[in-house]
C-alpha cells in the first residue's frame, strides 16, 4: 500500500504529465490530417480539366501504339505523384495481360499502395479521438482522488478550501481539454474521409476511362 505522501507525490506529478499527453494528442492529430490532407491533394488531379487533358494525350499516344511515349508522359514531373497517371504506367507495363487480369492488378495497387496508406494515416486520428477523452478522463479521476485525500484530513486539523477547490477544477479542465482535443480531430477526420472518398470516386471513374481507350488501342 502506497502511503499519503507517496500518494500526494503521484498525484502532483499526474497533471504534468496528463497535460503534455494532451498537448501531444492534440498535435500529432493535427499533424496526421494536414500530411493526409497534402497527400490527397497531391495524388489527385487539381482539376477535372488536368485530368481531361491528361487522359486525352494519354489516348492519343496509345492509340499510336506508343507505349513507351505514354509511359515517358505519366513520368513527367507535374504527374508523377498522382494516383491515375501511376496506375496507368502499371498498365502499360503489364500490357500483355488479359484486360481481366489488367484491371484487377490496377485496382488491388490502388487499394494497397495509395487507399492503404491514407488509411492508416486516418487510423491515427481516430485513435488520437478515442484517447484523448480517456486522458481527460484519467485527469478527473486523478483530480478527485487529491480532493478526497484533502477531505480526509479534515478530521485531522481542517482542510484548505482553495486546495481543494484546486483539485476539483483540475479534474474537470482535464475532462474539457479531452474533450477538446476530440472533438475538432473528429471534424478533421470525417473531412479527410470525405476527401478519401472523393480521390477514390475520381481515380476509379479516369482510370476506367483510360483502361477502355487502352484496351481499345491493345485490339485495333
Amino acid at each position: 500500500m502506497l502511503s499519503g505522501m507517496e500518494i500526494n507525490e503521484l498525484l502532483e506529478y499526474a497533471g504534468p504529465v496528463i497535460y503534455v499527453s494532451l498537448a501531444l494528442a492534440a498535435l500529432y492529430g493535427l499533424f496526421q490530417a494536414v500530411l493526409l490532407f497534402l497527400r490527397i491533394k497531391q495524388k489527385k488531379f487539381s482539376s477535372e480539366a488536368e485530368a481531361e487533358e491528361f487522359l486525352s494525350e494519354v489516348r492519343e499516344r496509345i492509340s499510336q501504339r506508343d507505349w513507351d511515349g505514354a509511359a515517358e508522359f505519366c513520368d513527367q514531373p507535374q504527374y508523377w505523384a498522382k494516383a491515375v497517371p501511376q496506375l496507368v504506367m502499371v498498365a502499360l507495363a503489364n500490357r500483355d495481360r488479359s484486360p481481366s487480369t489488367l484491371r484487377r492488378m490496377v485496382s488491388e495497387k490502388f487499394d494497397r499502395e495509395i487507399m492503404a496508406d491514407l488509411s492508416y494515416g486516418h487510423s491515427w486520428i481516430g485513435t488520437i479521438v478515442k484517447s484523448a477523452p480517456m486522458l481527460g478522463l484519467l485527469g478527473t479521476v486523478t483530480g478527485m482522488i487529491g480532493a478526497f485525500a484533502k477531505i480526509a484530513k479534515t478530521a485531522e486539523g481542517g482542510t484548505d478550501p482553495s486546495a481543494l477547490a484546486a483539485d476539483i477544477s483540475f479534474a474537470l479542465f482535464t475532462t474539457a481539454a479531452g474533450l477538446a482535443v476530440a472533438i475538432p480531430l473528429v471534424l478533421l477526420g470525417a473531412a479527410v474521409r470525405v476527401r478519401m472518398g472523393r480521390l477514390e470516386d475520381s481515380v476509379s471513374e479516369h482510370l476506367a476511362e483510360f483502361l477502355d481507350d487502352f484496351e481499345l488501342a491493345q485490339s485495333s
